[in-house]
């Protein structure tokens, strides 16, 4: 393994990591996003090979079985993992990895030993991620639940990563990130 640092990314879902990843993106050339490997369904917005790799639950536990996965993890019904082959892919490319991955995928990560950067994004409240949630608008309201009372627990794990930063403002949670990523990268 490459010993550039990963940059780790985690959050509960509606806390606006995407939007921060891609603002990250935008400002930082040697940032590439790593496309994680999902069997859950592709919303209306995503590309296969783009957002995620769109796997079935059965190609996806073949993969898992064939040690393809740098790490992975199963949230809900559905298996979210990091391929071994995408971080080489960025690697080869001179680039520094960012991930989006949950509070499992992370530690399982921190478990291998390879060099890691890990950030937990905070929402300001649960209220303010319930409304997030609600205007995504891709969810049922009992999913929506299922989402919350996750993230609750998800919360309990924050200190667990180097950082936390809380997306009250998006420009600010940015420039937050960015700094900190820099004093990791120069």
């Amino acid at each position: 393994m490459d010993s550039r640092p990963i940059f780790v990314i985690s959050a509960p879902s509606g806390t606006g990591k995407n939007s921060l990843i891609h603002i990250l993106l935008d400002k930082e050339p040697r940032l590439t996003y790593s496309i994680s490997s999902t069997t859950r369904a592709m919303r209306s917005n995503e590309v296969d090979g783009v957002s995620y790799h769109f796997l079935s639950h059965a190609e996806f536990k073949k993969r898992i079985e064939e040690g393809d996965f740098l790490e992975y993890a199963q949230v809900l019904d559905n298996f979210y993992g990091t391929e071994k082959r995408e971080i080489e892919r960025i690697h080869n490319a001179d680039k520094f990895p960012i991930l989006d991955i949950d509070i499992q995928g992370a530690e399982s990560l921190r478990d291998k030993k390879v060099p890691l950067v890990s950030f937990f994004i905070a929402p300001p409240s649960l209220e303010e991620l319930r409304q997030r949630l609600r205007k995504r608008g891709s969810e049922t309201e009992a999913q929506i639940q299922k989402r919350l009372e996750l993230a609750k627990l998800e919360l309990l794990q924050k200190d667990r990563f180097d950082y936390t930063v809380v997306n009250d403002r998006l420009d600010r949670a940015a420039e937050e990130l960015l700094e900190k990523i820099h004093s990791h990268i120069g």
